[in-house]
């Protein structure tokens, strides 16, 4: 019974030292960019607009604008572009062998729908972190808070799921939305002020 499960420890061990990472680079950057993405222009648009327009509604309407509009976008630019690898794939399965194996080709329509669902899961948290809140300088808060943390867990979700360190990742991507975040609602607070 020993040796068994000694057996089966040696093989868990050997599966995940031996397991390629790299395997999971696509989808992981596809999700963890598509979540990003959302959470960070959604954000970005409401404080923008929050800069010159302090009323929950404009900020509302504008983050749930914000994430319709990516998630489309996001959706439309996966299947082209998967569906461009699907006919090179498709063309040089032909080519070597005249067989086309279905199960091995990417599917546009799948990686449509995750892109467009991955955008919407993070452009969802400053929409929710909004929604409820009358006081503006309390929203203001209250959406920044929200995202920091969202900005962490995702950081720190591609890195786990990537085995790369987790703090660096995390930083990198909480400073990255921080910036985006303080840029637009600066230059959107100046135009306002000034320019319009």
């Amino acid at each position: 019974m020993d040796q068994v499960r000694n057996t089966n420890m040696d093989i868990e061990k050997e599966s995940t030292t031996t397991f390629n990472y790299s395997k999971r680079a696509q989808w992981l950057r596809a999700a963890v960019l598509g979540a990003n993405d959302g959470l960070v222009s959604t954000a970005s648009l409401m404080m923008g607009v929050g800069a010159v327009k302090h009323d929950v509604k404009a900020m509302i309407l504008s983050g749930f604008a914000g994430m319709v509009a990516g998630a489309c976008s996001m959706a439309i630019g996966e299947f082209v572009s998967v569906y461009s690898q699907y006919d090179i794939e498709l063309a040089q399965m032909e080519r070597e062998s005249g067989e086309v194996e279905k199960e091995k080709l990417p599917s546009p329509l799948q990686a449509a729908a995750a892109s467009a669902l991955a955008f919407s899961a993070g452009a969802i948290v400053p929409l929710l972190a909004a929604a409820f809140v009358k006081e503006y300088r309390v929203r203001i808060i209250a959406i920044v808070v929200a995202v920091t943390v969202a900005l962490v867990a995702f950081g720190w979700l591609g890195a786990a799921l990537g085995k790369a360190p987790a703090v660096r990742s995390s930083a990198r991507v909480l400073f990255g939305g921080w910036l985006a975040m303080g840029v637009t609602f600066g230059l959107t607070k100046l135009i306002g002020l000034y320019g319009l």
